[in-house]
């Protein structure tokens, strides 16, 4: 079971493959590199006949499928020196065994074929085809979020090595599939953490965030607690960026019933403004 890296030719790629490389270090395995070759419309091989008016000859034809089968070739050739980059570098930074595999068509159709083989996904929060949109998030990492059951881990700008996370705990069922995680694979176990949770504190919720933080620390993980007051997304983007924390543990979905229709209302607001590398489980 890998570490499935998602890279592409943004200013994102570099900072997974040391990401991908650091948790298959932690987690003792091996990296997959994926690429995909997305079918964006003005990259799509075209049918040109009968499209150009009665006078188009068949010479002009075949040269027009000759550069839409140029253009594939080059798309290929690009992808494979892509992966081979990426592969150098993942190899440099943690001396891990790293396979390469390039595919055709949406990222998250790609790793539906995959993720029977991995243990975590990781991808850029943006891809290159939409820095220069104005959206805060790439619209990969919404659909990667949404269909793919494994934990994804979402890389900043630049890796920091891991040494203090900040773990999100809201007592919903994705923040439990975190919890299970970290106590049975060694990602986080040489790190310190701190489980925080929003909220009024007693109750339900508050027993639940006891028993996750027992349950952390019988596995010999390193963390503190803590409840407070506010609204979810404002108070965990505060203790993000007043923490100094190298990651942002979180669920997908949170326990409250307000949902958006892609991933949970509060890890939207979240991640469209955290600088920190975040895991994020479904």
């Amino acid at each position: 079971m890998s570490v499935l890296a998602c890279i592409d030719r943004s200013r994102y790629s570099e900072s997974v493959c040391d990401h991908a490389a650091w948790a298959a270090g932690r987690l003792q395995t091996s990296v997959e590199l994926l690429h995909a070759i997305e079918h964006h419309p003005d990259l799509l091989p075209v049918d040109h006949r009968g499209r150009l008016g009665m006078d188009t000859g068949e010479e002009l034809l075949r040269e027009l499928s000759l550069i839409d089968d140029q253009r594939n070739r080059l798309a290929q050739e690009s992808g494979r020196q892509l992966l081979d980059e990426a592969a150098r570098r993942v190899h440099e930074a943690g001396g891990v065994k790293v396979t390469q595999r390039l595919g055709h068509g949406d990222l998250a159709d790609n790793l539906r074929d995959h993720h029977a083989r991995a243990r975590i996904v990781t991808i850029g929060k943006r891809g290159e085809s939409h820095e220069r949109a104005t959206a805060p998030l790439g619209g990969n990492l919404e659909r990667v979020i949404r269909a793919n059951r494994l934990p994804v881990l979402i890389a900043a700008e630049a890796f920091r090595p891991v040494e203090r996370f900040l773990f999100a705990y809201d007592g919903g069922k994705s923040t439990g599939e975190a919890v299970n995680f970290l106590v049975r694979n060694e990602l986080l176990h040489q790190a310190r953490g701190h489980v925080l949770m929003v909220g009024r504190g007693g109750g339900v919720e508050a027993t639940r965030q006891a028993d996750a933080v027992r349950h952390l620390r019988s596995a010999g993980l390193e963390v503190t607690d803590a409840i407070i007051e506010g609204e979810p997304a404002q108070a965990i983007g505060d203790a993000v960026t007043g923490g100094d924390w190298d990651l942002l543990v979180m669920g997908a979905y949170g326990h409250s019933r307000i949902r958006r229709f892609m991933i949970g209302s509060t890890t939207t607001e979240v991640m469209q403004t955290c600088p920190t590398s975040m895991l994020v489980f479904h």
